[in-house]
C-alpha cells in the first residue's frame, strides 16, 4: 500500500500539461479477482489510447505517454501487493502510481490537469489514519481507513534490545524483556540486563530512550504528512510515547491494550471507534455553518455550480462540499468569468466539480468529497464563501 500525503496531492493539482491522463480502478489484495486486475488496467489503457488518438494525438506519441502504465501489466510483484484502489497519473513529465485504501469507481479522464476528486475522501471524513502499534519487541506502523488496514514498511525499526545495545554494548549485552502475560491490562514486563532486574525508574528511562528512536523514524517517514495517528500499546507505554512524540497529529488518547502480535484488523476496528469523531467533527461543524449562513447570510453560501466554479477560481470559497462519482463537463474562462457546460468529455473540457475542488485547495480552502445524497441542502454542490461576490 502507498501513502498519499497532502504534498502529493498538491503536486498533482499543480501539474499542467497538454495531456494529463488519470486512471482510477478498484483492485483486490487477494483472491481470484486479483488475477483480473491487470486485465482491467489493460482495458483502461486501450481506452486511453483510442481517446488520445481521437484527440488527434499521434498513436506512437499516445503509446509513449501510456508506456509506464503498460509496464505495470507484467509486473507480478506489483499486482501481488495491492490495496483496495489503484490511481495512476501520467503526463509528459509525470508518472505517479498509488495503491490506496479506497475503493475507486473505474474512471479515465484526459485533460489539461489531473483529476483529483476521488482522492479527496482519503484526506477528509472516512479518510486515512495511522495506527502506531507499540511494543518493546515489535513496533508496527499501520495505515487504515474505516474499511481497510495494511502495514507500512517503516524501514527497519529495531527492538528495544537491539536499539539500546547499539547505544551501550557493555551495559546491554544481555538486555532483554521477560515473558509476561499480555492479556493482563497494563501488564509490565520485567527488564533484565547483565546487572540484573532494572528498577522502575531505569525501565522508564530506557523505554523513553527507545521511543525517541522510534519517533525519529516515524517523523522521517511521515515528513510533511498531516494524517492523524493513534498510538496503541500497554497502559504504561502510551504516556511514555506521548512524551517522546514530535509528530503533530498524534491523538492524545491512545488505544490501550497489548499491540504486539495483535491482528491488524482488530487494531483497525478498535481504533476506528476512537478516530471516527475526529473525522466527522469538523465536517459536521462546517455543515452546520452552511445551514446557519443560509438562514442568516444567504449571500455567503451557494449551491449553484457556475457560481461555485467562479468563486473557487477567485479564491472566494472557504469550504466546498463536492459529490463523488459525478462529473459535470465544461470549462471556465477566467478573463470573462463565463462558465460553459458541455454534455461530454473533450480535451478542452474539465470536470467543473473537480476544477472547483482543485482551486479551492490551491487557495487554502477546505474540500469535503462525499456521496451526492450527503451534499448540504440536496444541492449538486455546496460552498461556503469567504466574502460576498
Amino acid at each position: 500500500m502507498d501513502i498519499l500525503k497532502p504534498q502529493d496531492l498538491k503536486n498533482l493539482i499543480e501539474t499542467s500539461d497538454k495531456w494529463c491522463v488519470s486512471f482510477y480502478m478498484p483492485t483486490h489484495p487477494a483472491g481470484r479477482e486479483q488475477q483480473q486486475d491487470p486485465i482491467r488496467l489493460k482495458n483502461l489503457i486501450s481506452r486511453a489510447e483510442e481517446q488520445l488518438v481521437a484527440y488527434e494525438v499521434r498513436r506512437p506519441d499516445a503509446k509513449t505517454l501510456l508506456q509506464p502504465a503498460e509496464d505495470l501489466l507484467t509486473d507480478s510483484n506489483f499486482w501481488q501487493h495491492q490495496a483496495q484502489g489503484l490511481a495512476i497519473f501520467l503526463s509528459s513529465n509525470t508518472v505517479q502510481v498509488y495503491r490506496l485504501p479506497a475503493r475507486f469507481e473505474t474512471l479515465l479522464v484526459i485533460a489539461r490537469h489531473f483529476h483529483i476528486k476521488p482522492l479527496l475522501p482519503l484526506l477528509s471524513k472516512n479518510g486515512q489514519f495511522y495506527i502506531l502499534a507499540l511494543g518493546l519487541n515489535q513496533v508496527r506502523l499501520l495505515i487504515a481507513t474505516r474499511h481497510s488496514v495494511s502495514e507500512v514498511d517503516l524501514i527497519d525499526v529495531p527492538t528495544m534490545t537491539e536499539a539500546l545495545t547499539l547505544d551501550d554494548p557493555e551495559s546491554f549485552t544481555d538486555f532483554h524483556t521477560s515473558n509476561h502475560n499480555p492479556s493482563v491490562p497494563g501488564s509490565r514486563p520485567a527488564i533484565y540486563n547483565g546487572q540484573g532486574i532494572q528498577s522502575d525508574e531505569e525501565q522508564k528511562t530506557n523505554v523513553l530512550r527507545y521511543f525517541h528512536k522510534v519517533d525519529k523514524q516515524v517523523n522521517q517517514f511521515l515528513a510533511g504528512d498531516t494524517t492523524p495517528m493513534i498510538a496503541a500499546g500497554l497502559d504504561y507505554l502510551l504516556p511514555l510515547y506521548q512524551e517522546a512524540n514530535t509528530y503533530p497529529y498524534l491523538l492524545e488518547e491512545g488505544l490501550k491494550g497489548n499491540a504486539e502480535g495483535v491482528d491488524e484488523q482488530e487494531l483497525q476496528e478498535r481504533a476506528w471507534e476512537q478516530i471516527e469523531p475526529v473525522f466527522a467533527g469538523e465536517q459536521e461543524e462546517r455543515r452546520q455553518q452552511f445551514h446557519e449562513l443560509k438562514g442568516n447570510q444567504r449571500a455567503l453560501v451557494t449551491t449553484d455550480i457556475a457560481a461555485t466554479v467562479k468563486a473557487a477560481h477567485y479564491g472566494q470559497v472557504d469550504t466546498l462540499f463536492v459529490p463523488l462519482e459525478i462529473q459535470v463537463w465544461g470549462n471556465f474562462d477566467p478573463e470573462t468569468g463565463q462558465v460553459v457546460f458541455d454534455d461530454k468529455q473533450t480535451l478542452k473540457n474539465e470536470d467543473l466539480l473537480d476544477d472547483s475542488a482543485m482551486h479551492t485547495l490551491l487557495n487554502g480552502g477546505k474540500v469535503y468529497a462525499m456521496q451526492p445524497e450527503e451534499i448540504p441542502d440536496n444541492g449538486d454542490v455546496a460552498a461556503i464563501l469567504r466574502y460576498m461576490g
